[in-house]
């Protein structure tokens, strides 16, 4: 029997969504599903993994585990690994993801599939796919021996219904041994609203927003659809707004539902990061802008008009049910 383990991921006191994903993912190719939660005061959250895919979720809980560093939560994903034998190892790919997972094939000297984004065929058979090439094209990749490990790009992979297991639930202890680096405090810089690499609707800006005054009326427009607020590396050098919205190659990978780019042109590093997005809404006042070429419906004119019109528009809609 092919046995998984899963790291979800809980911040500022929530299950991220990947974290459901992941086990999605993890229920194609193992028989059990085992989910492990760190941090300090998640077990609460443990109960929504047992029901929606899990089928053993495993607690600790530790002041020092707050938040994330990789020694500390290292230590505890390889000594839980070591209890469970696992043959599959699921993270998300997010930031914690991608540090943590790197270090864990490191440690077992296997390899790592990252990003991927989709899987074909269940169980020893199944396949991996994955972008390459900023997006331009994808890989099939299949394991021949060792274990599994992969990280899952949020929003590809549809998340089981609640209910859809019982899972059941267990606190561990993991002895903590010489941690290097224990985080004090975080500062961050408030973004506020839907966390951008898990929302489902994005509207971005680009240098065509002119100022940060102009991303305004985009933050209405995303509050209307509950949505987020992102922007291109354009309008983070223009200091129009901060780089923790950035999308593109060197920044945010993002794949909503609905993107609406609005004053973007359309370079190629923007597009690697949401040309995968579901449905993309381009407006910008050139007709010839790059943005287009990837856009299923484009709108020519100043999106200092079209953006308010939309507003007032979904406001109708959601009035009127």
């Amino acid at each position: 029997m092919t046995k998984a383990l899963v790291l979800a991921e809980s911040r500022d006191g929530s299950l991220r969504n990947v974290s459901f994903e992941a086990i999605a993912a993890a229920r194609r190719v193992a028989d059990e599903v085992i989910a492990v939660l760190i941090g300090h005061d998640v077990a609460k959250d443990a109960d929504a993994l047992a029901s929606r895919g899990a089928d053993q979720v495993l607690v600790v809980e530790d002041e020092r585990l707050l938040h994330y560093t990789p020694d500390g939560y290292g230590q505890v994903f390889l000594e839980l690994m070591n209890r469970t034998s696992p043959d599959v190892l699921v993270f998300g790919h997010t930031s914690l993801g991608k540090d943590l997972s790197p270090k864990i094939a490191a440690k077992l000297q296997a390899g790592l599939i990252s990003d991927v984004t989709a899987i074909e065929g269940e169980g020893a058979d199944a396949s991996f796919i994955r972008p390459i090439y900023s997006g331009k094209a994808f890989e099939k990749v299949k394991v021949s021996e060792g274990k599994t490990l992969f990280t899952v790009r949020p929003n590809n992979i549809d998340p089981l219904e609640a209910g859809s297991s019982q899972g059941t639930v267990e606190s561990v202890t993991v002895e903590l041994k010489d941690l290097r680096t224990i985080v004090a405090d975080i500062v961050r810089k408030a973004t506020g609203g839907v966390d951008l690499s898990e929302a489902k609707v994005i509207v971005a800006g680009g240098r065509g927003v002119k100022s940060s005054d102009g991303f305004a009326p985009l933050q209405e427009l995303a509050d209307v659809l509950g949505g987020a607020v992102g922007a291109s590396r354009g309008a983070c050098d223009a200091d129009y707004c901060d780089y923790a919205l950035q999308i593109g190659q060197t920044g945010k990978v993002v794949t909503p539902d609905l993107y609406i780019a609005c004053g973007i042109s359309g370079a190629i590093q923007h597009l690697a990061g949401m040309s995968n997005a579901k449905v993309i809404v381009a407006i910008n006042k050139d007709p010839e802008a790059n943005i287009f070429s990837v856009a299923d419906y484009g709108i020519v004119g100043d999106l200092f008009d079209v953006v308010p019109l939309l507003t007032a528009e979904f406001k109708k809609m959601l009035v009127h049910g």
